[in-house]
């Protein structure tokens, strides 16, 4: 009940005229970005965090999260219209989505898809409604070992449980590491690794390295590739709407398991794009109609449009109530709660109670307005994609060079970012992935404050890390999530020659 009137009391917060006006902005810009190849939810979020500096922390955080929400409804719109996938996690929405569009159902698709993902994001909400106070209240028995052991358990996380190379990601992490200790110390107050470049006393700032790789770097691979637009045109009448929505209770069971899998990916920092493929090719798997997907199956639409919101959505949960984001997106927008001087983690469920239950509660209007956004504006972001993009990818390079300008008011900001944009197209075409640079990056240099805080505590003994139960368990479920790959494959090993055995039993019995 507690929650429950907390809620109530963040509904009144964020129930205001500006606060409701600011979040159709935000998703009809979030819907753009989506629609837009070249952009993507954590790049929209940080071009435009500049924009919120001078708004009221729950003002701006609402603007944000609404264009977050805006990203993951638009990815939909161009993989079910032109085949290309607006966001990453939008690839598995085209292997049905398309092909509904083909036959003339493009309306059903995209109706389809955009209820799934505001199921998949109510399910994700509730969840952090009723378990964020109660991860923060277990947080505040945290030192400075634990919070250092949660840490290494994120980033050992996307090490061995990452669908890529552990090479890569390893090689990636080690990167946004040495990026983090740019600059000044904070335990001794010494520089480093600034070689007398006095701007590079503060270090690189994180929204310049996101814009960077995430815009520049996409918007750089897109114009190599010589990107094209052409599909379907799509309208939405009240009948399709009402038609699909009668199909989609009876894949109730899709949905939450969808919805399931998508909040596990995204409170470990699988994130969206694992969950719509786990939940898609789960669905295919389960489904009576399995071999039906890939030809225009509406399940195969519901699965994957579910799971990525619902992973989008709980990515959310750790950054509120642990101060670690499971996302890239959360990254960004726990660098704009650190700008406005707040601190994610347990206190800030005491200390800024009004602004964490105003968030949550415009996660359920934001969603709402979402779902009543795209439902009315298809046909007008669909001839969006109609512009040449050699009009749309300068018109994105200066919007990305205005955001980064105006983070610090210096033109080696600029310059940064398009070193930045370099990296992100360089990782791009070795498919090395950017969410454990950004990570390591936003992250690097917290982790090493608590490990040296640490450390100093302890006079050097890295047994601190095993002092207690609490912090025992978290760092050896880390090092497991490290050497998952090699666990996984040696238990392979051990259990092929018993696979083998009823096999050679079977024959032998055969004969």
């Amino acid at each position: 009940m507690e929650e429950l009137s907390a809620l109530l009391q963040g509904f009144a917060v964020v129930l205001t005229p500006t606060n409701i006006l600011v979040m159709f902005i935000g998703i009809t810009l979030g819907v753009l970005i989506g629609v837009l190849p070249g952009l993507g939810g954590a790049n929209g979020v940080a071009i435009l965090l500049p924009l919120t500096f001078t708004m009221s922390p729950t003002t701006a955080i609402v603007m944000l999260s609404c264009i977050y929400w805006g990203a993951l409804f638009g990815g939909a719109i161009t993989s079910v219209l032109f085949n290309i996938p607006g966001e990453p996690w939008s690839v598995a929405t085209t292997f049905d989505g398309y092909p509904m569009a083909q036959r003339g159902q493009a309306g059903a698709a995209l109706t389809a898809a955009f209820t799934s993902s505001f199921v998949g994001a109510f399910i994700a909400v509730l969840m952090i409604t009723f378990l964020a106070p109660l991860v923060a209240r277990f947080a505040l028995k945290f030192g400075t070992p634990e919070f250092f052991a949660v840490y290494l358990l994120t980033f050992c996380s996307f090490v061995g449980m990452g669908k890529g190379s552990p090479f890569k990601v390893l090689v990636s992490m080690a990167l946004g590491f040495a990026l983090a200790v740019v600059g000044m110390d904070t335990v001794t107050g010494q520089l480093r690794m600034t070689f007398g470049v006095s701007e590079m006393m503060r270090g690189f700032d994180f929204l310049i390295a996101v814009i960077g790789l995430f815009g520049i770097g996409e918007i750089l691979t897109t114009m190599e590739e010589g990107l094209r637009f052409s599909g379907k045109s799509a309208r939405i009448s009240p009948k399709v709407v009402w038609e699909t929505w009668k199909q989609l209770p009876r894949y109730w069971v899709t949905s939450l398991r969808s919805s399931v899998v998508g909040m596990w990916m995204g409170i470990t920092p699988g994130g969206a794009t694992p969950a719509s493929f786990m939940s898609y090719g789960l669905a295919k798997k389960m489904s009576k109609n399995g071999a039906n997907f890939g030809k225009g199956d509406i399940e195969g639409v519901v699965a994957p449009e579910t799971a990525a919101h619902a992973a989008g959505t709980s990515a959310l949960l750790p950054m509120l109530a642990l101060g670690i984001p499971g996302s890239p997106t959360a990254a960004v927008l726990l660098g704009g709660l650190l700008i406005w001087g707040l601190q994610p983690g347990p206190l800030l469920f005491t200390e800024q109670k009004d602004f964490v239950w105003g968030l949550i509660a415009s996660m359920y209007l934001g969603n709402i307005a979402g779902l009543i956004v795209v439902l009315c504006t298809v046909p007008l972001f669909a001839s969006i994609l109609r512009i040449p993009f050699s009009i749309i990818a300068p018109v994105i390079i200066v919007i990305c060079a205005i955001g980064a300008y105006t983070v610090h008011n210096a033109m080696l900001d600029i310059a940064l970012m398009l070193g930045f944009g370099v990296i992100g197209y360089v990782f791009k075409k070795l498919d090395y992935p950017l969410a454990p640079l950004v990570l390591a990056l936003v992250l690097g240099d917290k982790a090493e404050d608590s490990f040296r805080q640490a450390m100093l505590v302890s006079q050097g003994d890295v047994g601190v890390m095993w002092s207690n139960p609490l912090v025992g368990s978290i760092t050896t479920l880390a090092l497991v999530m490290l050497f998952w790959p090699l666990i996984s494959r040696a238990l392979a090993t051990l259990r092929g020659p018993r696979d083998d055995k009823p096999g050679l039993a079977g024959e032998q019995a055969a004969k």
